[in-house]
């Protein structure tokens, strides 16, 4: 007699997906089209997601890597991801309009490290080197901000006086990676101080959670997401350690190999905290035509937080940089 193969399913985690600062980003530069025609230029990503930058490129976003590549009395955005003091001041030399669309909750991050280098305290900033968030909040405060990239790095710092240390992190962390590189911090500083709320954004644990939530139970579990998105590969991580027997991240349903379905009668499936729910959707349909089509809800919190969308949206940008290039053009003849 032959065996009945296991029944085949799919365990979607909730919450998923966007998060309230992607979803203001994202509505915010839409809304800049529509109200000030294009381009809007933005500097870098406004969310690491493949597709959503194609979306809004197709609607008339320009994505550049530099504040000098905005011509002179543009609009121009600044990602949700946040940035430095030096990049306002670069947009005011070339006359620029600007939108800040960083996410409330690095713009709280950002204003703890101003206020603990005003103390004079050292920062212990844990993040990853090199991710856009990490420049924009050390340079908030470049003299008292040192980067601790994980746990393994604790090692090599150093600090001036051990009784005014206190840690701060990116928000898109893994939970577990940043408690533990706290815990070595405290070691090697007993005085160090906590930030005066988590950092690790809501949206990033609640995500987490859902995944360890179904990782056991999971032989493979698919991350919906872009590779140069934090929360996105750290949900990877969590998933293997939370049991799952792999774990992969994919941008797009034609990115999964079949080969990972092999002797496999769970999937896991979520995504990262910038990816449109389209995606996941496509995800879900490849998966109902090889058999997976019996879903069930892994759901781990509610999220009803919302962000109000920048206060530049309510004014004349277009007015406002012609007359930053009119009162540019007059101060160069005098």
């Amino acid at each position: 007699m032959t065996a009945t193969p296991p029944a085949r399913r799919v365990l979607l985690a909730a919450p998923r997906g966007y998060c309230a600062g992607v979803d203001r980003a994202v509505i915010a530069v839409e809304k800049a089209i529509e109200q000030y025609g294009s381009p809007i230029y933005v500097r870098h990503e406004i969310v690491h997601n493949k597709y959503v930058v194609q979306t809004l490129e197709r609607k008339g976003a320009i994505f550049v890597d530099a504040t000098a590549e905005v011509p002179e009395g543009s609009i121009v955005m600044f990602s949700a991801h946040g940035v430095a003091p030096v990049v306002h001041q670069e947009a005011a030399e070339r006359k620029l309009a600007t939108i800040d669309a960083t996410c409330p909750l690095v713009t709280k991050v950002h204003k703890e490290a101003v206020r603990f280098a005003n103390e004079d305290y050292d920062i212990l900033l844990i993040g990853h080197e090199g991710h856009e968030e990490v420049i924009g909040t050390s340079g908030e405060a470049p003299d008292h901000i040192t980067l601790v990239d994980g746990p393994e790095d604790v090692a090599n710092v150093t600090v001036r006086d051990e009784s005014k240390v206190v840690w701060l992190s990116q928000t898109t962390l893994s939970v577990d990676e940043t408690m533990e590189t706290v815990d070595k911090l405290k070691e090697k500083f007993p005085q160090l101080i906590s930030p005066p709320s988590d950092d690790i954004c809501y949206a990033t644990q609640n995500r987490q959670i859902a995944v360890k939530q179904m990782g056991a139970d999971a032989d493979l579990v698919i991350v919906v997401g872009s590779k140069n998105s934090s929360n996105s590969v750290r949900l990877v991580e969590v998933a293997l350690g939370a049991g799952a027997r792999d774990a992969h991240l994919v941008d797009f349903a034609e990115e999964i190999d079949e080969a990972w379905l092999e002797g496999v009668s769970t999937v896991g499936l979520t995504s990262g905290a910038s990816v449109p729910d389209i995606l996941v959707e496509g995800v879900l349909e490849w998966l109902a035509q090889r058999g997976f089509e019996d879903v069930e809800l892994v759901k781990s919190a509610e999220e009803s937080i919302t962000f109000s969308l920048p206060k530049e949206l309510r004014k004349d940008l277009r007015a406002e940089a012609a007359e930053l290039m009119a009162r540019g053009g007059a101060a160069a003849a005098g």
